[in-house]
């Protein structure tokens, strides 16, 4: 996720914003305006290019966006209205522009999140939250969450490795019980550490804030370009209303 391009220099609060307001402008673009969707499309094309993230590694973690391809697929059949015939199979109309619709929104969006993804580091994105002055509490649980979910992975595999070396295989239903017992035993070592560790914050002065680094704030040319792409996203969005 390090690089040198434009987009990874920007700062997490702007890239969040322009997210946002990416994803929010592709949801409110026209249904069947497909010509203005092919902009939104550029408009996402251009932004992969200026970061240098190859596309192919964008579309490898596409997967994660099944659910809409189930959910698109599937509403041309339980929908209502007039109908109409493709490949010899008859569809709700409605339902086949929706699904189409839903498909390319959800395209785009999940897209632009895997762009922001290899953009932004995950303590980043947590700055750029408190920096947004999103509430403290949630901003907090997601600090320590990216910090120790390494750690408690790390023992999860540990003890994994401890249940192969003495000969567990998890093939059946019968051996759920000791999956069971060791999620619970995940669980109760992960709350101890917290526990241990919350306390060892205290001790250092912890009062319900983590300390803010110097130079937060940021130049509103650097707002005005980083917003630039999802500016134009808006304009998109209300021209496919008024076409």
């Amino acid at each position: 996720m390090t690089g040198t391009s434009p987009v990874h220099r920007l700062p997490p609060q702007v890239k969040l914003v322009a997210l946002v307001v990416f994803v929010v402008s592709v949801v409110a673009t026209a249904r069947d305006s497909w010509w203005w969707f092919a902009g939104h499309a550029l408009l996402l094309l251009a932004a992969i290019a200026v970061s240098r993230v190859p596309l192919r590694n964008l579309l490898s973690r596409m997967w994660i966006e099944l659910p809409f391809v189930v959910f698109a697929l599937l509403m041309p059949f339980v929908s209502t209205g007039a109908r109409t015939e493709v490949l010899g199979v008859s569809v709700s109309e409605p339902g086949l522009h929706a699904g189409i619709a839903l498909l390319i929104r959800g395209t785009l969006g999940v897209l632009a999140s895997l762009l922001f993804a290899a953009t932004t580091e995950a303590p980043d994105v947590v700055r750029g939250l408190d920096r947004l002055h999103l509430p403290n509490q949630l901003v907090q649980i997601l600090s320590f969450t990216v910090r120790y979910l390494d750690v408690v992975t790390d023992q999860l595999r540990r003890m994994r490795m401890a249940r192969e070396a003495r000969g567990f295989q998890a093939r059946s239903v019968g051996q759920w019980p000791v999956l069971a017992s060791t999620a619970g035993a995940l669980f109760i070592r992960s709350y101890e550490r917290g526990e241990r560790v919350h306390l060892a914050m205290l001790s250092r002065g912890y009062g319900g804030r983590m300390p803010r680094a110097e130079g937060e704030h940021v130049a509103p040319r650097r707002w005005a370009d980083g917003l630039l792409l999802s500016a134009l996203a808006v304009v998109v969005a209300i021209g496919s209303h008024l076409t």
